[in-house]
């Protein structure tokens, strides 16, 4: 009997995992078909949907940190921001490969990542919170002093990107730069999806739940941290690397102390720890905000703060979460 138990139990687990994995190859497949979509029915937009797909990786990052760690942080934008000003100046000083533009901006975010969680895994709770603040601030001020390299409050305008693979030329409608951007989603995505199903994965989901026990279990807490922050810089920074491609400027928005806020507020509408809901929450807060602002260019963030309660009282697990409420209601009655 026991036996027969074990073997129930193992054949439970195998169908849930094969489930999972269904599940995930029908999201990606989602992801994919929704960019397709956009590329055919805003083709007057794409520059606005390639800022919206570099966005989203910097909230796919910031859910590594806060939703698979649960480490505080208000300074994701340092590494968005390190990742588009190397790709720029190395850009003006003649490295014009787009992938390897975007390659530069990753190990540029994967070294901020390096030294942001090496300072912020220092403290704990609110201090942590504080550090963050004061990184992003520091970067801000770095990227505005250092003109003769960052173009300063200027910033660096006027980068010349070869076309892509020697051939799809970045044109003004943007539509080579917008593929080239969903690619680069749907692969950091899947990416993602196996390094928090792995192990280490689940060690980081047990730090956030429990670090005490972890550590009583003789994990070392501190390093599987920093080792998410360096893969979080990297995503952070491939995405600020695509949006200096993209718009051929780098300024100091994109390490602006607003910029991480709003990419905390993405993630929080999407829902944390997910993965899907920073995706969610990067196109629904970017879309309701580009299409309320051309309402009512006066008052268009009154409305933002609306949604944004709106969703919070009716969906506290964030969008996600309400998806999958109504998708299991669903599959119950069926």
């Amino acid at each position: 009997m026991h036996i027969m138990a074990q073997a129930g139990t193992v054949s439970a687990m195998s169908k849930a995992k094969s489930h999972h994995w269904w599940r995930d190859v029908a999201g990606i497949a989602l992801i994919a078909a929704f960019g397709a979509a956009g590329y055919w029915l805003f083709p007057d937009n794409l520059a606005l949907l390639t800022r919206i797909v570099a966005v989203a990786l910097l909230v796919l990052s910031i859910d590594l940190v806060v939703g698979y760690c649960g480490v505080a942080t208000l300074g994701q934008a340092a590494l968005f921001g390190a990742g588009a000003y190397a790709a720029g100046i190395a850009c003006v000083n003649g490295v014009t490969e787009p992938m390897t533009l975007i390659a530069i901006g990753a190990v540029a975010g994967a070294a901020a990542g390096l030294l942001m969680g090496g300072i912020m895994l220092r403290a704990h709770g609110l201090a942590q919170l504080v550090l963050s603040i004061a990184i992003v601030q520091l970067f801000h001020e770095a990227a505005n002093k250092a003109s003769a390299y960052t173009g300063g409050s200027d910033g660096l305008a006027g980068l010349m990107v070869s076309p892509l693979f020697g051939v799809f030329e970045f044109d003004l409608w943007g539509r080579t730069a917008y593929l080239m951007g969903l690619t680069l989603l749907l692969l950091v995505f899947i990416a993602l999806k196996f390094v928090v199903a792995s192990p280490f994965g689940m060690l980081c989901r047990g730090i956030k739940q429990d670090p005490v026990r972890i550590r009583a279990m003789g994990s070392f807490v501190f390093p599987v941290l920093l080792k998410m922050f360096v893969i979080s810089g990297a995503v952070a920074g491939a995405g600020g690397a695509l949006a200096a491609i993209s718009t051929q400027v780098v300024g100091l928005d994109s390490v602006s102390f607003e910029l991480s806020a709003n990419a905390l507020v993405m993630l929080v509408l999407g829902g944390l720890g997910t993965l899907y809901g920073a995706l969610i929450g990067t196109v629904i807060f970017m879309g309701f905000e580009h299409m309320v602002s051309a309402i009512n260019p006066f008052h268009w963030m009154t409305m933002v703060g609306a949604l944004l309660i709106a969703v919070v009282l009716a969906a506290p697990g964030g969008l996600s979460s309400l998806v999958e409420r109504i998708s299991a209601s669903r599959g119950g009655k069926s």
